[in-house]
């Protein structure tokens, strides 16, 4: 049995009765395509299977995989290669994960430690994730939608521009210069920054504005003067600029020196898609709701210019909340057996750097 990821995130139920014979077959065969990037014929099968069986018996079961539409023989070859569905049983139920050294778990963990701040975790982690896999390593900067106002002072500078000192999740302090409308008094600042802390410190950002909306509607006629204040004043601090929600990719050349994505065509639309990153984002975005690692295969990204790639994704977090998602893109021919764990062990344990900060 199997699960298949749709385009929306939800998995479609691939069922099938496959015979513990043709499961090690299928096994066997995938992770020597992995290697060789070549098709497999029944006679190296037959060898690396250790099942005893003669080349005639395993032609038959790839016959019998290939109608099940888990193989395939590209061109005019003898030999067989896994199609998608092949790869999602194999990822699915067959997988073997290898476990990361030691050496590889402190050294990731040392180098994720050294950074000062939550940009260079970011780039760190995607120049590990590149450089353990030799594939494009990914990670987004954490979603600024996470933020939880702990305090906010108010400061006025000339010209009417106001520095807002904010202090979110705890640790992170935030400096923004913004312009207003009129000219604000030091005393007027303080009396609108001591409402906010009082009314709305350890809610998100973005609720704030939500709740001061009603707030002023429920006590307009009272409050009329101070909540204008209110209103315009968090409305320019608190703004969460989604449009710079962004993802930091690292290695994507490594790209070039895989057979299976030379085509230049196909490479350039892939890296315009990139550096367009709106969609890649919604696609990584999709991940932030998943528990734990999510592997999308092919044409499962619903992104076609990665049709030929799959994408193997974890969430991090920060605060006991999902922050960011980190993956690794490379070829459906990928080790899954050892990207899977590189990915699932940098996102713990740039969750853990993240926290420390």
């Amino acid at each position: 049995m199997a699960h298949q990821s749709n385009a929306d995130g939800t998995a479609e139920r691939l069922e099938y009765d496959l015979s513990e014979r043709a499961q090690l077959l299928l096994k066997v065969l995938v992770e020597r395509y992995i290697r060789d990037g070549l098709p497999v014929g029944s006679r190296s099968l037959t060898r690396e299977s250790g099942l005893g069986l003669s080349p005639a018996t395993v032609r038959n079961v790839m016959a019998d995989l290939e109608e099940l539409g888990l193989l395939q023989a590209p061109h005019t070859s003898a030999g067989r290669v896994p199609t998608l569905r092949g790869y999602r049983v194999f990822v699915d139920t067959l997988l073997t994960v290898k476990d990361l050294s030691e050496g590889e778990e402190q050294r990731i963990r040392r180098i994720l430690r050294a950074e000062d701040n939550p940009q260079q975790v970011v780039q760190a982690a995607s120049s590990m994730l590149s450089s353990l896999t030799h594939l494009a390593g990914i990670v987004t900067l954490p979603r600024q939608d996470a933020l939880v106002l702990r305090q906010v002072e108010f400061l006025p500078l000339s010209g009417r521009r106001i520095l807002v000192i904010l202090v979110v999740n705890e640790r992170d302090v935030q400096n923004r210069i913004i312009n207003v409308d009129r000219d604000y008094g030091e005393a007027e600042l303080r009396r609108v920054a001591n409402y906010l802390n009082q009314h709305f410190a350890g809610l998100g950002l973005e609720d704030i504005a939500d709740r001061l909306g009603r707030q002023v509607r429920a006590d307009e006629a009272e409050l009329r003067s101070m909540f204008d204040a209110v209103v315009e004043l968090s409305g320019l601090a608190f703004t969460v600029e989604h449009d710079n929600a962004d993802y930091v990719l690292t290695g994507e050349t490594n790209l070039f020196a895989i057979e299976e994505l030379a085509d230049i065509r196909k490479l350039r639309d892939m890296f315009v898609a990139l550096t367009r990153k709106r969609d890649v984002l919604h696609l990584l975005e999709r991940c932030l709701a998943a528990d734990g690692t999510q592997i999308f295969i092919g044409n499962e990204t619903g992104f076609d210019v990665l049709d030929d790639c799959s994408l193997v994704t974890a969430p991090y977090t920060r605060d006991g909340r999902i922050v960011g998602v980190l993956g690794v893109i490379g070829p459906t021919r990928m080790p899954y057996q050892r990207v899977i764990p590189i990915v699932d062990m940098t996102a713990r344990l740039m969750s853990s750097a993240l926290n420390s900060l």
